[in-house]
């Protein structure tokens, strides 16, 4: 019988973005980055690895000097990124994935790419869980509070797919849930009178790349009648933790909406 030669894993793979970081250091691979973007926050041990990308632009000299030989980004917007890289020889694979189901066949396949399938398996198994305790933790919740999950600010953006699914797990009304369908960003614009007449319990202010400035939120005209302003229920989230779809918004953020949640008064 002929002996199939052993193929190698890709060794040196550059991330355009946050997902596959930490999913690979949770998969044991961590070895293989030879490249982040700069925004990188999970694992902290990450953010000592060489930057070579932001998520609109990169350091294309940057990324050739680490003779790369697969590159990893996420979402159309990378797109340009992509066609670049790909014209200057490079492997190049962009997932845009949105929603939790898609999450975990990411992680999969970043498991099948190198070659840690047990690790993935449970990691997954991981994710299963957390998934199943929000499912639980909804059903002790008097009833479903509303929630309003703010991305940005200028223009007003309503919360991604993964996110809102996040929030219906942990037993909350994602009060924009059908924009949440949406492929891209301007799907998902809202305006401050749907948001007003939503009436949510609880605002979370995200927005990827700046500070959330809480009391700009509350003094918002015509915000006043909120519940969620009302009782104080305006919080900011990490964007690294719920605009990332990786591990992150599974394994942290649903214990973060469910805090939350837990602190509504249901009266």
């Amino acid at each position: 019988m002929k002996t199939l030669k052993t193929y190698n894993y890709p060794s040196k793979i550059i991330c355009l973005t946050e997902e596959s970081v930490e999913t690979l250091f949770l998969l044991g691979e961590e070895h293989r980055i030879a490249g982040v973007s700069a925004f990188v926050k999970r694992p902290s041990q990450a953010q000592q690895l060489p930057k070579v990308s932001f998520f609109t632009s990169s350091n294309y000299p940057k990324i050739l000097a680490h003779k790369p030989d697969l590159i990893l980004g996420h979402s159309d917007i990378q797109k340009d990124i992509a066609r670049d890289l790909i014209e200057l020889g490079q492997n190049v694979f962009i997932a845009n994935h949105r929603s939790i189901e898609e999450i975990f066949n990411y992680i999969h396949m970043l498991g099948r790419l190198t070659g840690a399938d047990e690790a993935s398996s449970l990691l997954l198994e991981r994710l299963e869980a957390k998934v199943s305790e929000a499912r639980e933790f909804a059903k002790t919740l008097p009833r479903r509070p509303k929630v309003y999950f703010e991305e940005w600010d200028d223009p007003l953006i309503s919360a991604i797919k993964w996110v809102s699914e996040l929030i219906e797990l942990c037993g909350g009304e994602n009060v924009f849930l059908e924009k949440s369908q949406g492929v891209l960003a301007k799907d998902r614009f809202v305006s401050h009178q749907e948001i007003i007449e939503a009436k949510p319990d609880i605002i979370f202010g995200c927005w990827c790349g700046k500070k959330v400035k809480l009391d700009s939120i509350k003094k918002r005209e015509g915000y006043e009648e909120i519940p969620a302003i009302k009782t104080g229920k305006v919080y900011e989230v990490a964007p690294e933790i719920f605009l990332q779809p990786g591990p992150a918004p599974i394994l942290d953020g649903i214990d973060i909406l469910m805090k939350y949640f837990s602190e509504v008064s249901y009266e």
